[in-house]
């Protein structure tokens, strides 16, 4: 049986977000995303591509006929505000039916869909059925680094206005080599870094400022988006040298925990050995091993 676990809405809204060309949510064994709700709850407004589990005559849950549990690469159930696994209500029950034929860990929603539709209202719709082809065209947002406040992404999403005022960004950090996004964007604070994707690039000399920069406006509680030209490299290597810096983490955990919110995300080596200079400079020692497995 299957660990079950509670999960904060960002990783959701993580999940939700994965793109590498088209959206990750067009893999058949990608995300298998429960609704335990009511049905007319469900069909009332759901989060993007949920299915619904219904209940039987012995109030047991039994699930969609199409979702092969068993080969997902991540499953996540919510009903409508379970925050704890005490609490047995539907989402607990739920996932203790899916944990019996899933193989990896049952995540359930903290929360559920009030807090989640609270947090991302753009992410609801009523729509059940989705083409290949719609699911492959679905919009994918910025990652969130720290909820509500930090985001990463690729420069399409900097220039994209109902994205910026879905996510409430009030300023971004362009990291690329051009500063075209300063003639594009108007209610925004721009901050460009003129630095291209090379291992012999300086983006080391950049951090103290950049830092500065997210924590000035964080700390308001003004949220920031950081973008490089596809979202990769530099944009995550400065979001690891925020966390570090912000969280006093080591290389390993900031690099760990950007690697969760985006799995294909890669400083190149350059960068990556800047990163174990700024390890130094904000802890005192070099705690990580670059050249380990890992990395």
């Amino acid at each position: 049986m299957a660990e079950i676990s509670m999960s904060e809405p960002f990783e959701l809204f993580n999940l939700l977000n994965q793109c590498s060309g088209v959206s990750k949510l067009a893999e058949i064994n990608y995300l298998c995303l429960i609704d335990a709700r009511e049905t007319h709850d469900y069909r009332m407004s759901h989060i993007i591509t949920a299915k619904h589990a219904k209940m039987d005559s012995k109030r047991t849950f039994f699930l969609p006929e199409a979702v092969e549990v068993d080969s997902m690469q991540h499953v996540v159930v919510y009903d409508s505000n379970t925050s704890t696994l005490q609490e047995q209500d539907r989402a607990v029950q739920c996932a203790q039916e899916l944990a019996k034929a899933s193989l990896c860990p049952v995540h359930i929603v903290t929360g559920g869909f009030q807090r989640f539709s609270a947090l991302y209202p753009f992410l609801r719709t009523e729509k059940i059925i989705y083409t290949i082809m719609e699911l492959e065209n679905l919009k994918a947002f910025p990652v969130e680094i720290i909820a509500t406040l930090l985001y990463m992404g690729d420069e399409k999403h900097s220039v994209d206005s109902s994205i910026l005022k879905d996510l409430n960004v009030f300023a971004v950090i362009s990291i690329s080599e051009s500063n075209a996004l300063e003639s594009l964007q108007e209610n925004q604070i721009i901050a460009h870094v003129p630095v291209a994707d090379s291992v012999v690039a300086d983006l080391f000399s950049s951090f103290e400022r950049i830092c500065s920069f997210i924590d000035s406006h964080i700390n308001v509680g003004s949220r920031v988006l950081i973008v490089s030209r596809h979202g990769r490299s530099r944009c995550s290597a400065v979001a690891i040298a925020f966390l570090m810096h912000h969280f006093k983490y080591t290389l390993e955990e900031a690099w760990k925990y950007v690697l969760k919110c985006k799995p294909n995300m890669r400083p190149n080596t350059g960068f990556l050995q800047q990163l174990s200079d700024w390890e130094l400079h904000t802890t005192g020692t070099k705690v990580t091993e670059i050249s380990g497995p890992n990395f």
